[in-house]
């Protein structure tokens, strides 16, 4: 499953980060690992952007971005 499709209030696991070696990089340095907790927190009312918790701080994620991310 994408990260643009979880649930609010779910607890995801992230599997793996698609796309090329600098983009992917960006979503990484972001906290975005493979193994790492995320929790969904909100969804803006048009689907964009994604809220989550990461790490213990806030992250506002595009839905595009969001795609690129597959989680359990």
């Amino acid at each position: 499953m994408k990260l643009s499709e979880a649930k609010i209030g779910s607890t995801v696991t992230v599997e793996k980060i698609e796309g090329d070696g600098a983009y992917k990089r960006r979503i990484m340095d972001m906290g975005l690992t493979k193994g790492t907790e995320l929790y969904i927190r909100k969804v803006a009312p048009l689907g964009d952007p994604i809220e989550l918790t990461v790490r213990g701080y806030e992250l506002s994620l595009r839905k595009n971005d969001a795609e690129c991310v597959e989680v359990r």
